[in-house]
């Protein structure tokens, strides 16, 4: 999925935009076209959603402290987007994977507070490279062996609010 390269039409609009998506072939699709799923396999079913799910889901959080945590651990220097996160926070304390201490706690980022709710349980696709699409197995073999699978944290949203990068990130409760 890495190399499937989606944007809206309307940028600005992305609401009510067309969302299109580039294949690794070259081929440009309508994400609703029947020849896209037909081209990602056998009984995927692809939808746009008028909106983001984000107020329904879970948050993703992790800092460039675990990011670099880790790829000490594997050898090489990891992409942040191999993780997925919804947000990347560079902590205060410089020490590897301080939001494992959060867990419990509630915070404020921007105008927006969130509940840290439990670590992020990782699967095989910290294992692709996001850029390249090139698999390392050791990716989650370093997360497993040392970090119990985990790495970064889940949290839920407490109070909705704006946030912005290089918005400060206080530790609440």
């Amino acid at each position: 999925m890495v190399r499937y390269q989606p944007w809206f039409v309307e940028p600005d609009r992305p609401d009510t935009s067309s969302t299109m998506v580039r294949t690794p072939s070259g081929e440009t699709f309508d994400v609703v076209d029947p020849a896209l799923a037909n081209e990602l396999g056998n009984g995927i079913r692809v939808i746009k959603q008028d909106r983001g799910i984000f107020d329904a889901m879970p948050l993703s959080v992790i800092t460039t402290q675990s990011v670099a945590g880790v790829s000490t651990l594997v050898g090489t220097e990891l992409d942040v987007l191999r993780f997925r996160p919804n947000l990347v926070i560079d902590a205060a304390d410089r020490t590897a994977f301080p939001e494992d201490a959060w867990v419990g706690r509630v915070l404020r980022v921007g105008r927006m507070r969130m509940r840290v709710d439990a670590r992020d349980q990782r699967c095989a696709v910290v294992n692709v490279n996001p850029a390249t699409a090139v698999r390392d197995p050791t990716v989650l073999r370093a997360i497993a062996r040392h970090r119990q699978v985990s790495l970064g944290v889940y949290g839920t949203t407490v109070e909705p609010g704006h946030i912005a990068v290089g918005d400060s990130v206080h530790i609440d409760g």
